[in-house]
């Protein structure tokens, strides 16, 4: 018998299959397309090292020491100052500075999940929103959807009874691991459908900065700003390494997920904050943002080309308008997750889609997930290895299909 007892709620935590997938990519000669990191070489490294000289030689004893809950006050009105631009009525103290876009998806769930409560996800999701509700054992909804998203009649269709549903988590703009859009019409269309069910929407955007040609219609929130809970992030525009994230909440919710933050960091550091808002203060994102766009773009149009050369027929995919991912169903007989070890072997890496479905009633993690499905990153590589590594996918898939072909009766 084990000295440690666990909580229940332990069960529910698993480790994240990319992390685990990232591990096996450090062998020599594997390209890695498996993680969901942005492209070091977008890192301001000099604008930051002045801004640490600069906060450190203003306000050395500030900047060290601990600081509100809340996060600090000048970088939380540029984020109230940077919503507002883009159309969400919100003042500064709705935003709560959080440990990356990922601590607010778990303050979320601690304030508004109890154990057998209804959560809706998008079918796929982001794995990690998964891994924060988890343990705190909802039952999940999964939201039909097509190639723009939710269809607004599965928001209609989730559970009223009491205790309801408590939320319906969305990732509009490029989301992860579909590089999808929700146009501005199904926007509407869905805010509508979540008011008349009363269902508050947790709208996710780290990537809606990432746009190629044209930047994504206005957020969830500005429509329905008492019903909506935005999360927002640094990480992908600057750099993740400061896990500098952000929450707007309406006020009646704001007072719970603060104090729920207390619990669990205190604040996020005041360092990190301060950095932040000396880089970006000024308008350093408006210049710094479309290089990173141009930069993914090329890549994006890289792993498109390379995709129609050498994928084999059946291969399924739509073009991202940005953000960092290609999301494939591979042809019929086709099985991602047990492909991925000769995919490896091959020399290149992914992520099966199993990971990203909301486990089912009855399944484990990823029940009813679709086999077929992986997702593939374009950030982190040259376009030259782009080419060589989905020439890599390619000849595993066709041999695993040929192999299969001969097999069969």
């Amino acid at each position: 018998m084990s000295l440690w007892n666990q909580a229940r709620r332990s069960a529910r935590l698993n480790p994240s299959i990319i992390r685990e997938i990232l591990k096996v990519t450090e062998k020599p000669g594997v390209l890695s397309m498996a993680g969901g990191l942005p492209s070091a070489d977008t890192f301001p490294v000099e604008a930051i090292r002045a801004a640490c000289d600069r906060v450190l030689t203003d306000a050395p004893q500030q900047a060290l020491q601990y600081s509100s809950s809340e996060g600090f006050a000048p970088l939380r009105e540029w984020v109230a100052a940077h919503l507002a631009a883009q159309g969400m009525t919100l003042t500064p103290d709705q935003v709560l500075i959080t440990t990356g876009s990922q601590q607010g998806l778990d303050l979320v769930a601690k304030v508004m999940v109890d154990p057998g409560a209804p959560v809706a996800v998008e079918t796929p999701t982001y794995l990690g929103a998964l891994q924060a509700f988890n343990p705190f054992e909802p039952i999940y909804a999964s939201l039909a959807g097509d190639g723009e998203g939710p269809l607004p009649e599965s928001i209609t269709a989730l559970p009223h009874d009491a205790p309801g549903t408590r939320f319906a988590y969305l990732l509009p703009n490029f989301q992860n691991p579909t590089g999808r859009v929700i146009g501005a019409a199904r926007r509407d269309a869905l805010v509508a459908a979540a008011q008349a069910a009363r269902v508050p929407l947790i709208e996710d955007n780290p990537y809606g900065d990432l746009w190629f040609d044209t930047p994504p219609p206005a957020p969830l929130a500005s429509r329905w700003p008492e019903g909506v809970i935005y999360l927002g992030s640094f990480s992908k525009v600057l750099t993740p390494g400061f896990r500098l994230g952000y929450l707007v909440a309406p006020p009646a919710l704001y007072p719970k997920l603060l104090q729920a933050k207390q619990a669990a960091d205190l604040h996020t550091p005041g360092f990190n904050q301060r950095v932040v808002h000396e880089v970006i203060k000024n308008g350093f994102l408006d210049h710094h943002v479309p290089t990173i766009r141009a930069r993914y773009q090329r890549q994006c149009q890289a792993m498109a080309q390379a995709l129609q050369r050498h994928m084999p027929e059946g291969t399924e995919w739509q073009m991202p308008q940005g953000g960092m991912f290609f999301w494939l169903r591979l042809p019929a007989g086709c099985d991602a997750l047990a492909l991925l070890p000769k995919a490896v072997d091959a020399g290149i890496a992914y992520v099966p889609g199993s990971a990203f479905f909301a486990p089912q009633p009855g399944h484990g993690p990823g029940g009813g997930a679709d086999a077929r499905t992986l997702r593939l990153s374009f950030v982190t590589l040259t376009p030259e290895d782009i080419a060589e590594g989905v020439a890599q996918l390619g000849r595993v898939l066709r041999e695993h299909l040929a192999t299969q072909a001969e097999a069969a009766p």
